[in-house]
């Protein structure tokens, strides 16, 4: 099997100072890739900023083993800020030709109990943040004729408890992936999201009311380093996918699929008739259509 290398490639990863983020950026880095290491310095929550400087100390762990890499405290969930982690990358290597929007915070609480200004926090890091560097680096991955994105989601968004607000938020970055997957088809761009589960500070922050020993089993079993070859690969010129979703935890890599059922077809309609053939509606058969944007419209890189 062929080493899949970056060498010459330039990479933003964002929220990349600790965790899932972290990881990312020294696999590729270990690989040949230039590394823009993004990371504010945000507490879990985004309430407000932590004393340390995460990116700095990623970039100093990929330096001295050999890698390239410079750091960014700008804040992604500005368009201002945004801009300033992809000219990051343009002024320091001179292009750029893949980024992996990781950042994200959370806060477990009940529907009716958070405020309106923390829904939008959420959709200001998830959402705004993807978007935003997304549109800075557009031009930048265009001309790199195999430019990559890869967004962070999360399986929150199908249902999970106390998280309304992060899985709304994470939702809408999963529209953000299709929608762009189908305006990268053009000019060989392609976009994917992942995933991820891993025992990470976020996670825990996440995880209120969970047994000691599923915190525990997330914290050993669960390593970002098992993420991150995904999100390499999704990056890597050799893959072909876009508008695809991958579950990754544990080692344990499977694609998320979104389908169409077979249901049934009565230019008559009635309400009996939906409630008589509901199950058919409901029915997952073989013949159950995904929806995917097809890589065959794709230029090749």
């Amino acid at each position: 099997m062929n080493e899949l290398r970056f060498d010459g490639r330039v990479v933003v990863v964002t929220g990349a100072g600790r965790g899932i983020g972290r990881a990312h950026a020294l696999l590729l880095a270990s690989r040949g890739a230039s590394v823009v290491v993004s990371d504010l310095g945000a507490r879990t929550d985004g309430a407000g900023v932590d004393g340390d400087a995460p990116a700095a100390a990623v970039v100093d762990e990929i330096t001295a083993q050999g890698g390239t890499a410079v750091a960014s405290r700008a804040d992604v969930s500005t368009e201002d800020g945004a801009a300033s982690v992809v000219q990051t990358a343009v002024d320091t290597y001179g292009r750029l030709d893949a980024v992996i929007n990781n950042a994200g915070i959370v806060r477990t609480a009940a529907f009716d109990e958070v405020s309106v200004e923390e829904y939008q926090r959420h959709l200001d890091v998830h959402f705004f943040g993807s978007l935003f560097v997304a549109r800075a680096a557009w031009p930048h991955l265009r001309d790199s004729g195999s430019g990559r994105i890869v967004n962070t989601i999360s399986a929150a968004m199908l249902g999970n408890p106390g998280m309304t607000h992060y899985g709304s938020s994470k939702g809408a970055v999963f529209g953000l992936t299709r929608n762009l997957a189908l305006e990268g088809a053009a000019v060989g761009i392609r976009v994917n999201a992942l995933a991820p589960g891993a025992g990470t500070r976020m996670a825990e922050a996440s995880a209120d009311g969970l047994p000691p020993e599923i915190l525990e089993y997330m914290r050993t079993s669960l390593k970002s380093e098992q993420v991150a070859p995904v999100a390499a690969y999704l990056v890597h010129p050799d893959c072909a996918v876009t508008g695809e979703v991958f579950n990754v935890a544990g080692g344990i890599v499977n694609r998320m699929a979104i389908v169409n059922t077979t249901g049934f077809t009565d230019p008559d309609l009635t309400l009996e008739t939906v409630a008589a053939r509901f199950a058919e509606v409901m029915e997952i058969t073989p013949d159950a259509a995904p929806q995917v944007v097809a890589p065959a419209t794709l230029p090749t890189a």
